[in-house]
């Protein structure tokens, strides 16, 4: 079997991101939350590499549901971490070069974007995620929102900027006010990651 997956080193420190996501809120978020997607997908992988052994297909297909949403959160919560930035360290600062122009392009401004992507997010019912995507098929930019810890990839997109709105990525400090929290969060995007990945995405 290939090396067990391991949760990704966060780029700032727990305190870092506050006033918008506080120490405590972090610390459960990754140390707890993100940890147990690794340590579940890591089991249900193992499990699923001695069915195949076994050629035991009802036991391959009943692990990948637990595959999907453990793979889903580690994927997801890995592309997050990286999505947010320090203010000190960009975080919030507007996008430039293609990326920029590619928002224009799609959405009419990067206020248009943000509105659009705050609202969809907002409006998701229970747990899930809500997306700014690139579509290889039309080389377009595309908002979209997937349920639970469900990949973008599911949807046919390159995830380039994800907003987690399951309840413990908020709930501490922001309680039932998810409104706010997502409102708040654009302050502290890192939008030269976004852009990065717009550009791997492209040259895919």
């Amino acid at each position: 079997m290939s090396q067990p997956y391991q949760l990704p080193p966060l780029p700032y420190d727990f305190g870092a991101l506050e006033p918008v996501i506080s120490a405590e809120i972090m610390t459960l978020h990754y140390t707890k939350h993100h940890q147990t997607y690794v340590n579940n997908l890591n089991k249900a992988l193992e499990q699923y590499a001695e069915a195949e052994q076994k050629r035991d297909l009802g036991a391959m297909i009943a692990l990948q549901s637990a595959i999907k949403f453990n793979g889903g959160g580690n994927v997801n919560h890995s592309i997050f971490w990286t999505n947010l930035a320090p203010k000190d360290q960009g975080g919030g600062e507007a996008p430039e070069g293609d990326l920029a122009e590619a928002i224009n392009q799609e959405f009419g401004s990067l206020q248009t974007l943000i509105d659009q992507l705050s609202a969809k997010s907002v409006a998701i019912q229970g747990s899930g995620w809500g997306w700014l995507g690139y579509d290889k098929a039309t080389t377009r930019l595309a908002i979209s929102t997937c349920d639970n810890q469900d990949p973008l990839s599911t949807k046919g997109l390159v995830p380039l900027l994800g907003i987690d709105v399951w309840e413990h990525a908020y709930y501490l400090q922001y309680k039932n006010v998810r409104a706010d929290y997502v409102k708040n969060i654009w302050s502290i995007v890192n939008w030269k990651n976004v852009a990065e990945r717009y550009q791997n995405a492209k040259a895919k």
